[in-house]
């Protein structure tokens, strides 16, 4: 992208290129939106991944935010002496979605402690069993 370049910054070979007619911003407090110039819109995930990001950390040294008379915030950039509304942390982004677990149960209320178990080592391990009908258990697993 020619604004990443402008901005001193490299382009890269991302999985999360935007498709054409979409450009990447950010708000005031580091949160990155899409904005959709073919249809006049904005939204909160990247139009193919569907992730949220949030640009982490400072702007980089020599790296000044500032807002226009009109609100719109720019980044002036002291070192190259240049001015540019793009921030220069998109390079920069982190996902703000949560991980969700990715397997399901596999146990349910008629699963046994050995099946639970099988195949795992607790050598030298003190394990508690909790959630039984007869109470809490206490052992330590030895050779």
């Amino acid at each position: 992208m020619a604004a990443l370049r402008y901005a001193g910054l490299d382009d890269t070979d991302s999985e999360d290129e935007l498709p054409p007619g979409w450009e990447e911003r950010t708000t005031k407090d580091g949160w990155v939106y899409y904005a959709n110039h073919t249809e006049e819109k904005t939204q909160w995930e990247h139009p193919k991944t569907g992730k949220r990001k949030r640009v982490a950390g400072d702007l980089p040294y020599g790296w000044e935010q500032e807002t226009d008379e009109n609100g719109q915030v720019f980044f002036v950039d002291h070192i190259n002496k240049r001015t540019t509304y793009l921030d220069p942390r998109l390079a920069f982004t982190v996902d703000d979605n949560p991980t969700k677990p990715t397997t399901r149960q596999r146990y349910d209320g008629s699963t046994t402690a050995m099946e639970i178990l099988q195949g795992r080592d607790f050598t030298g391990k003190v394990v508690i069993v909790t959630g039984a009908n007869s109470g809490i258990v206490k052992f330590s697993v030895s050779d």
